[in-house]
């Protein structure tokens, strides 16, 4: 378990902290926070603010997820999922949402919009070479569908 500062703004306020669903649960619920209904027809997106700003500890990520449930009962999704919070952003925690579904959609103060996985980072360092040789695979360069169906 680690330990993630969180402030509460003012548009917050009253909401509950992220929260976790079960004991195991990677994901904790992000709730809209939002003073007037967002309707999204079908096809539309909307940045939807959740009211509370973080402090990630240096390496770690913070990725913003669809809910399943919603995605898979209402078309309700995060568009650039996973969404990532660098270690050093302070502002406030949004979500980039689209109604995927067929009906239109009404997000609602407080409403279980998204989920925010906490994950540990590794940045690379980068050595240029002209040959990748060394590193053969048995799929080598094969892109999109080389493996098989």
């Amino acid at each position: 378990m680690t330990d993630i500062r969180i402030k509460v703004l003012d548009n917050g306020k009253g909401l509950p902290l992220p929260v976790y669903g079960t004991e195991q649960s990677a994901g904790a619920d992000l709730v809209a926070a939002i003073d007037q209904d967002v309707h999204l027809i079908s096809g539309e997106r909307a940045v939807v603010p959740c009211g509370i700003a973080i402090a990630l500890p240096h390496n770690f990520e913070a990725q913003i997820r669809s809910r399943s449930g919603l995605s898979a009962k209402q078309g309700l999704v995060v568009l650039n999922a996973p969404g990532t919070i660098d270690a050093d952003y302070r502002g406030e925690i949004k979500a980039i949402m689209i109604n995927m579904g067929e009906e239109d959609l009404v997000i609602s103060r407080g409403m279980r919009i998204a989920q925010m996985v906490i994950a540990p980072v590794v940045q690379a360092k980068w050595q240029e070479t002209s040959d990748l040789s060394e590193d053969e695979t048995g799929r080598g360069s094969g892109g999109f569908g080389s493996t098989g169906v």
